[in-house]
Parts: C-alpha cells; sequence; structure tokens
C-alpha cells in the first residue's frame, strides 16, 4: 500500500486540511501520514482562530514518518511560518519523491492565509515540487501571469480556476515555466465547495504516488474533485464540505 506524507493543518469542521487530505487518501487507496502545522477553529461559515504548532514539533513529526515509512509522495498545505517554511526546505531538497505544494496563501474568497514574512520562503519551495497548485488569487500574489504565452519561473504550476465567472472549471499548466494545456470541466455549483483546493492537490499526490504521470494524476484528480462538489453531502449551513468517497476514476 502506497503512503503519502500531508503537512497541512487542522480543519476542526472536517471538510479542509489535514482532515479532507486523510479521507482524499482513503478514497483512493493510499495511507496517509500527517504532519499537522496549525490547529484551526473553524466550520462552513469560516474560520474562527488559528494556533500555530512551533517549527520544532512540525519537524519532529515530519522527521518521525520520514524515518519510519516508505513516502511515495509528499503534499504540502498550510504553511504560514517563515521558519516552518525554511525548515522545511532542509528536508525535502534532497527527496526524490514526488511533491505536490499547494501554497496556501489567499482563500477562494480572496481571503489572505499567508504571513508576508513567509511568502519569500515559501516560494523557495517551488523548485522543489513537481507542481505546484495555487488558486488564481494566489497566481497573481505570487507574481504568475496566466496568460498562455507567459513565460513563469521555471517550475511546474497548475494555476487554478482561472476563469472563475465562466460555466466550466478551468486548471491551467505550466510545465518548466511553459504553457502546456487546459483542465476544464462544468461548473458543477457554488454552494458545496469548502476544502476543493486541499483535496485536489492530494488527489494529485496521490495519484503520482500511485505511479501515474503527472497529467494523468491531474486528469484523474480533476475528474474526481468534479464529482465530489456535484455528490456534496449538503453538510453545515454555510460553504458545505464536498463527498470524498464517490465512485469514480480514482477508485
Amino acid at each position: 500500500m502506497k503512503t503519502v506524507l500531508t503537512i497541512a493543518g487542522s480543519d476542526s469542521g472536517g471538510g479542509a486540511g489535514i482532515q479532507a487530505d486523510i479521507k482524499t487518501a482513503e478514497a483512493h487507496g493510499v495511507f496517509a501520514a500527517t504532519a499537522v502545522t496549525a490547529l484551526t477553529a473553524q466550520n462552513t461559515h469560516g474560520v474562527i482562530g488559528v494556533f500555530s504548532v512551533k517549527t520544532e514539533f512540525i519537524i519532529k513529526q515530519i522527521e518521525a514518518v520520514l524515518s519510519d515509512f516508505d513516502i511515495s509522495a509528499v503534499k504540502i498545505g498550510m504553511f504560514g511560518s517563515y521558519d516552518a517554511a525554511k525548515a522545511l526546505f532542509d528536508i525535502l531538497k534532497n527527496f526524490n519523491k514526488p511533491i505536490v505544494l499547494d501554497p496556501v496563501a489567499i482563500s477562494r474568497a480572496g481571503s489572505k492565509l499567508l504571513d508576508d514574512n513567509a511568502k519569500s520562503a515559501l516560494m523557495e519551495l517551488f523548485p522543489l515540487a513537481d507542481i505546484v497548485t495555487p488558486n488564481h488569487f494566489e497566481a497573481e500574489y505570487f507574481g504568475l501571469n496566466t496568460d498562455i504565452n507567459a513565460k513563469l519561473p521555471k517550475c511546474n504550476f497548475l494555476i487554478k480556476n482561472i476563469f472563475p465567472k465562466s460555466n466550466e472549471a478551468t486548471d491551467r499548466l505550466f510545465l518548466n515555466g511553459a504553457f502546456v494545456r487546459d483542465f476544464s470541466t462544468p461548473f458543477a455549483q457554488k454552494n458545496n465547495t469548502h476544502g476543493t483546493g486541499c483535496t485536489y492537490s492530494m488527489s494529485i499526490a496521490c495519484n503520482l504516488a500511485l505511479g501515474l504521470s503527472l497529467k494523468d494524476a491531474i486528469q484523474n484528480a480533476k475528474n474526481y474533485i468534479y464529482e465530489a462538489i456535484k455528490n456534496a453531502p449538503n453538510l453545515g449551513h454555510g460553504n458545505g464540505p464536498i463527498r470524498h468517497k464517490i465512485n469514480s476514476t480514482c477508485e
């Protein structure tokens, strides 16, 4: 059984972060090991509070997992501290398995989630990742042009939801800084999308751990997210979670 290490924050509402990553791994037949970077008090209406885990303990969690498990891929999510991002770089700079980085900086609604001091350290992780998955707000924040003729930094980027007012959900892939192709599905609905970014990046990591190519991993993850949103369980009274355990190409 393949094992994916997810390094992310906890969501008390269960729809995003570590909780979403574990559910996504289970849906893909993959085992999830975890390193918790922050505790959040949140629900479908939003985040009420955040308690950051000390860098030393984040690193201790990661080192404990890497010393014992055969990790097939790493997914990185919420990582708001400069020191923690720098320490993670030192750990992963010689890691030779797939890395998926979801640079949690700005929410789908446009709310800022990343400390400016951590921005440069997080960007140093970009070249280590097999794919970086910012949403269109985050792409702008990191200075990434989403135009197909743009030349981005020589990293791999999947920029999500580049046409937010379209009838399709389109994500744009750049490899080594150059446009490659778009991935699109119909726009499912917008009432239950909590945790989609976390789930999408974890799905890509799981597919890479299972041996798929990057493009196939993205396509499978894109189909999975579409079905997960379409079949959302309608929980909570705000922006509800998606259904992680579904019949899709991932199973």
